[in-house]
């Protein structure tokens, strides 16, 4: 496929990411990524003409929701389109002939150092320093040189800087995995008709909905809205609540559902009838991968 016909996506991170792992096992080569310094510059890349489509981590399994992604999707006027699920595995890397005996510092993002607290309570004489990114502490640590230097990142960021595995899988938890969604533009005027397209063409397929919500002040107005979930078979994946800013003491629920996806159009139907407000943040075929 040309390089002009390739979807640009843009991605939180240097290159050889998760994030761009995430995309690319999405995609494929269909896509030419595009990295951003900050999740904020990732959601302005479309606007700026950088960038057809987002990904974006919404959920780790062990961290939980990635709270300013839903921060700035709820700003933007982007909807959920498709999502993949990433294991994460974190490697020691370093330069080609480095060996773990002669490591004296690893460089790594803080959550990924804090996932590996066995392997540093192990080697308690190697210190540790916080980076801004997985895989740019890898390429800092080759374009260092320094054999007594290591970083912490995925097998692509290894692959991507050319960096020698020195110890692989040493996170703390073998179950961890980041949840990925792509992003892509739907405008106001057209969100209904884009949702009752994606609704009709989908079928019996399992679909997965994004929503945010929110409530009437009052008794039991949780309760009623999660009744119609019930009442037509929807599954409830997950409910979380934020605050809504400029409004102290108020929140609003993110939730998640599943299920065919005329059953989610009905729910849906139901669900507005019970609730102050609803946005559909988007609705996509459920993950194939899922752990």
């Amino acid at each position: 496929m040309a390089e002009a016909e390739k979807i640009r996506v843009a991605f939180q991170g240097e290159p050889g990411a998760f994030s761009e792992a995430a995309a690319l096992q999405l995609f494929g080569e269909r896509i030419v990524t595009v990295p951003r310094p900050t999740f904020d510059a990732s959601f302005r890349a479309i606007a700026e003409g950088a960038a057809d489509a987002l990904l974006v981590p919404v959920e780790n399994s062990l961290a939980g929701s990635v709270v300013r992604v839903y921060d700035l999707l709820l700003e933007s006027e982007l909807t959920i389109t498709a999502e993949t699920i990433l294991p994460i595995e974190l490697h020691l890397i370093g330069c080609p002939g480095a060996a773990l005996g002669d490591l004296r510092s690893i460089s790594s993002h803080p959550m990924a150092l804090a996932q590996c607290e066995r392997f540093f309570g192990q080697h308690p004489s190697i210190k540790r320093l916080a980076a801004e990114d997985t895989a740019g502490s890898v390429r800092e640590a080759l374009a260092r040189g320094d054999k007594t230097h290591a970083a912490i990142a995925g097998r692509y960021a290894a692959e991507r800087y050319r960096g020698a595995i020195i110890a692989e899988r040493i996170q703390d938890n073998a179950e961890n995995f980041t949840r990925f969604v792509m992003l892509q533009p739907v405008k106001e005027t057209t969100r209904a008709a884009a949702l009752s397209a994606v609704l009709t063409a989908s079928g019996s397929q399992l679909m997965k909905m994004a929503l945010a919500m929110r409530l009437a002040h009052r008794p039991g107005s949780l309760l009623a809205s999660l009744a119609p979930l019930a009442r037509h078979g929807v599954n409830l994946l997950k409910i979380e609540s934020r605050p809504i800013h400029g409004q102290p003491w108020e929140y609003q629920f993110f939730v998640d559902l599943e299920a065919p996806a005329s059953g989610l159009e009905e729910a849906l139907a139901d669900l507005q009838k019970a609730t102050r407000e609803v946005r559909v943040l988007g609705l996509y075929p459920a993950a194939q991968n899922r752990a």
